[in-house]
């Protein structure tokens, strides 16, 4: 096929639940490419000379030779050169921001669409997996080295998978009650199915990693004491689970306001939260578009986000936002709260402000600059604020690690290694909230890190 034949191959479409079927339940809504689909997609990459979507990758995945080798029909071989970089392809070809990583940087999106990547690598990893095929390398005889890795999240699944894998004990401590960390309490099924979290853990089973679920480090058990147990070096990948506020008055004492990342993290682990008709949810990353679309499938009917810029400037997935509208929530761009309303103690709507584009800050992105006599009313039996996360640290006396003022762990750009020689850091609990990708990069940076450390290499 020559380049003006690829070129003219549009970009392939993933099978949805359409949303009139999808909004009663939590099935995965997209169910990936078909053979066909893929195979025609792979046609479309131009195995450029000078790969920009490799460079667009967080981890460095060597997306033009897997895309040739499932071209070829080469499924098995093509998986497992993404898994020369990548723990989790399963994971990462689903819910990875694509469009502003590895396809944000393909060739194709300057004159018409991306090479579908992420489909592409999902159905690599749903291919193994439907196919009874094993998803990790061997494992290297044990060498009688103990690790641990506090925190089960991407970073921390990525230091036990490569650790595992050469030989040494890991155990890994989940403060909560489930496996797999925030890919668990804050991704929902229909996005991410429990059975490719299942099959992470297996693997990591299947090599000898204990998880030990329901222990916060620091509260049930201090790091001096694991320390003092053998464990030769600590991974600290505890995510950002704390919740950034609204800052607006009255905003702790009054009832029917929550976090988004503890509003999902409680319906996500089987607990009801039962607030009334209407909601309206506060942001526009992929929490504040996740907390709307498990409102609606748990039988609220009148569901709003609220965001202070603009459509394209939402960090949420592109996909997610128009998964969002064809569900019928409702978008109020360009608006902020201002003020909460209530009465007996009960919130019943939020006063809002327009907005407007200003200067761009920092990012690049348009200040929001509100707009004097514009003050608008939502009535909301809840009020759902996804406006971003931060870490908390792990609170341990024993072990004075450092960290930033913003509650970040100081450590090693290179390295990864703190103040205390014994312990490395990375993921959220380094970067602050980012992708998934990020964290499976540092994961295994981390990862030779602790080696090196551990066989006395620095």
């Amino acid at each position: 096929m020559n380049i003006k034949e690829q070129l003219a191959i549009p970009r392939q479409r993933p099978r949805e639940l359409n949303p009139a079927e999808r909004i009663d339940n939590f099935d995965e809504v997209s169910k990936g490419f078909t053979e066909e689909t893929a195979l025609l997609e792979a046609q479309r990459c131009l195995q450029c000379r000078k790969p920009l979507c490799v460079m667009g990758c967080p981890i460095g995945n060597d997306i033009p030779r897997f895309i040739d080798q499932l071209r070829q029909g080469k499924f098995e071989e093509a998986y497992w050169t993404i898994r020369e970089t990548s723990s989790m392809p399963s994971v990462c070809g689903r819910v990875c921001p694509q469009e502003f990583q590895c396809e944000g940087a393909c060739i194709r999106n300057k004159k018409d669409a991306p090479v579908a990547i992420g489909l592409l690598e999902r159905f690599l990893a749903d291919w193994m997996i439907i196919n009874g095929k094993n998803l990790s390398p061997r494992c290297a005889p044990k060498n009688g080295v103990k690790v641990a890795i506090i925190g089960s999240g991407p970073a921390g699944i990525t230091v036990a998978h490569s650790l595992a894998h050469r030989g040494y004990s890991c155990t890994i401590f989940e403060s909560l009650p489930v496996f797999g960390g925030m890919l668990s309490v804050g991704i929902p099924n229909y996005r991410l199915p429990r059975n490719i979290i299942g099959a992470e853990l297996y693997a990591l089973q299947q090599c000898g990693v204990n998880v030990k679920t329901g222990i916060t480090v620091g509260r049930d058990l201090t790091l001096s004491e694991l320390r003092q147990q053998g464990f030769a070096a600590v991974f600290l990948g505890i995510g950002a689970y704390e919740s950034r506020r609204l800052g607006l008055e009255g905003e702790l004492e009054t009832k029917g306001i929550f976090s988004g990342v503890d509003y999902l993290g409680q319906m996500l682990t089987g607990r009801e939260i039962a607030l009334g008709d209407r909601v309206v949810v506060i942001g526009g990353g992929n929490v504040a578009i996740d907390v709307a679309r498990v409102a609606l499938r748990s039988g609220w009917k009148e569901v709003t986000i609220v965001y202070r810029r603009t459509r394209e400037e939402m960090p949420a997935s592109m996909v997610e936002i128009a998964h969002v509208e064809e569900e019928g929530v409702r978008l109020v761009f360009l608006a902020a709260p201002v003020r909460i309303l209530r009465e007996d103690g009960q919130v019943t709507g939020v006063e809002c402000q327009r907005m407007e584009p200003g200067e761009p800050d920092r990012t690049g992105r348009r200040l929001p600059v509100p707009v004097e006599g514009s003050n608008f009313v939502l009535q909301a039996d809840a009020l759902i604020a996804a406006v971003g996360q931060k870490v908390i640290p792990v609170l341990d006396e024993t072990v004075p690690v450092a960290i930033t003022p913003r509650g970040t762990y100081v450590v090693d750009p290179i390295t990864l290694q703190t103040n205390v020689e014994w312990i490395f850091a990375g993921g959220d609990t380094v970067l602050g909230p980012q992708t998934v990708a990020k964290a499976v990069c540092q994961g295994l940076d981390a990862a030779e890190s602790m080696h090196r450390y551990m066989q006395g290499l620095f």
